[in-house]
């Protein structure tokens, strides 16, 4: 019986290992989505299941991941490789998903069309996140949100809709319960000083964090 709550999918954007990156991988249901599955060979491990067109794949990492479980799906289809692996996740009742891989590459379009999924995720009650080891993305929605990040790093708060009563403590420039419109840059570049916190009254937003960049101390 599958008993992981936690599922990480590998997507084929960029993808910066570190330990924290390993660390994220522990004990989760490992899913590669199509040429995701170069992140687990540089991970060394073999992921619980690989699904795709595999359009994208070296022959290489076929024989190297031969004895993994494989789902096929043909390449004229209706979602992309990315959505079918979120789709598997959520059908075995995940409760946090990371997605690595998520954030750069080739396809712009592959990587906003998550982002949003991800916030529809999101408002269903699902911990979700993207990462490229380098850059994070999580959704905002109405409420109280805390993040845990290095001291003097980077972050914006891009809204995806106008939003209201933002308040943003633990940062050099903090806000009070202000209003920002969809399309505003005014909540972008400002830098972690404590613990960030993050209170908004409605609307969606997406908070982009840089941890590895701290040239805005």
């Amino acid at each position: 019986m599958d008993t992981h709550s936690t599922f990480v999918i590998l997507l084929a954007g960029d993808l910066e290992i570190d330990d924290r990156v390993r660390a994220l991988c522990e004990d989760a249901y490992i899913i590669a989505a199509d040429g995701g599955i170069k992140h687990a060979y540089h991970l060394g491990i073999a992921p619980d299941v690989w699904l795709g067109d595999f359009d994208s794949t070296p022959h290489l990492m076929h024989k190297h991941f031969n004895d993994v479980e494989k789902l096929t799906f043909v390449r004229e289809k209706d979602a992309t490789d990315g959505s079918l692996a979120i789709e598997f996740a959520v059908n075995k009742q995940a409760t946090r998903i990371i997605l690595l891989g998520a954030i750069g590459g080739d396809r712009f379009d592959h990587t906003l069309g998550l982002m949003f999924e991800m916030v529809s995720l999101h408002r269903k009650g699902i911990d979700i996140f993207m990462t490229s080891g380098l850059e994070e993305c999580w959704p905002i929605s109405e409420g109280q949100f805390s993040f845990t990040q290095p001291q003097d790093s980077m972050f914006s708060i891009l809204p995806l809709t106008d939003i209201k009563g933002l308040t943003i403590s633990g940062a050099a420039y903090p806000l009070d319960a202000i209003d920002v419109d969809f399309g505003s840059t005014l909540t972008l570049s400002n830098v972690i000083k404590g613990e960030l916190q993050i209170d908004l009254l409605s609307g969606q937003a997406v908070l982009i964090a840089r941890p590895h960049d701290t040239t805005g101390a």
